[in-house]
């Protein structure tokens, strides 16, 4: 026994932590009371199988009628962005401090807690079910994959071709067997058998190695096709650990979904928040699913964050507004409300900050 003692109190932080990793992810109840309160009543779920927002609806049902009219106006130019210098020991975190990586799009590296979380990857040239045809990135991403240290887990929001891509998911399975994936509801169906995938409803939780993580509401949508509209949910993810909590919003219309996560957790250290792909506003399918700048600014508030991180702009162009445009009305919008722009950061693609 005092030999088994002494083994483990030998076992250096790194392997004590990779040995933590190789337990399946534990369902976490009650946390705060969330799962039990929301195991009772659950009315996104809809008698058909598909899934529905709670205050706002995404009607997808004529969804390449709307990209046909949005595609009709003429896109605007596409941008390529600066990416910001390497930087020797940029993913370091001996110090035990928190980082995040800007990949581009909803693409983040996020580094807490001893793990190294991605969300959304995508790494490839274009968004569309084939390689060869679709929108290409304006600029590409701000580090390679290979440029990662190895990754723990992966958050996935919802299954739009942005945010989940078969190429990035091949690079990652080829890459490391040991990877971990949080999905919403019904999306597990979607990867390999033999692939580490948890799924959760909203307000579901789990714990990776001492970090725990909910699934909670957004205003979006979910298809990869005409036949699947609905069919798997979509969420954003909160991360908690040591007395710091993150938010991460993958796709999302304006939605009182933020004061009620806010309601139930005790404000966020950090918010990640969409601001691009928002007109033409007259488009409900647009308005309804994508929160322009000022709603998202608005949204950190409700949130409680202390601070936030813009997302989802300056990579793919993919709705009406010009690609640099998404960061001047953020700008304009703190401004309205007096508010320093250093309360919502806008980092350049492969920029890391400590948070």
């Amino acid at each position: 026994m005092e030999s088994l003692i002494g083994y483990y109190i030998g076992l250096s932080m790194n392997r004590l932590r990779r040995a933590l990793l190789k337990l399946p992810l534990a369902a976490a109840a009650g946390w705060s009371g969330l799962a039990a309160a929301a195991s009772d009543r659950r009315p996104w779920h809809l008698p058909d199988g598909t899934f529905a927002n709670n205050y706002g609806s995404v009607n997808d049902s004529r969804f390449f009628q709307a990209m046909q009219r949005l595609f009709s106006h003429g896109l605007p130019p596409l941008v390529s962005f600066p990416t910001a210098p390497v930087e020797p020991g940029q993913f370091d975190v001996t110090d035990g401090q928190p980082k995040i990586t800007w990949i581009g799009q909803a693409t983040f590296l996020i580094q807490i807690g001893g793990l190294n979380i991605l969300t959304d990857p995508h790494f490839s040239e274009r968004v569309f079910p084939m390689p060869f045809f679709g929108t290409t990135r304006g600029t590409p991403p701000g580090r390679s994959l290979d440029q990662l240290p190895e990754i723990d887990l992966v958050l996935i929001s919802h299954n739009h071709y942005d945010h989940l891509d078969v190429g990035t998911i091949d690079l990652l399975r080829a890459r490391s067997r040991k990877t971990k994936y949080l999905v919403p509801l019904r999306l597990k169906e979607w990867f390999a058998a033999d692939d580490d995938v948890t799924e959760h409803d909203w307000w579901e939780g789990g714990e990776l190695a001492g970090v725990r993580f909910f699934a909670v509401p957004a205003q979006h949508s979910s298809f990869r096709s005409g036949l699947d509209v609905n069919k798997t949910l979509w969420c954003s993810w909160v991360i908690e650990v040591a007395g710091r909590r993150l938010l991460f919003v993958g796709d999302s219309g304006y939605t009182l979904d933020y004061r009620d996560i806010g309601a139930k957790f005790a404000g966020f250290d950090l918010a990640i928040l969409p601001i691009g792909s928002y007109r033409p506003r007259s488009l409900s399918l647009v308005k309804d699913s994508h929160q322009n700048p000022a709603e998202a600014a608005q949204a950190r508030r409700d949130l409680g964050a202390r601070r936030a991180v813009a997302s989802h702009w300056g990579t793919f162009r993919l709705s009406l507004e010009p690609m640099e445009e998404p960061p001047q009305k953020l700008a304009e919008a703190l401004a309205d409300a007096n508010e320093d722009e250093d309360v919502f950061w806008v980092m350049q693609h492969g920029e890391t900050r400590v948070w």
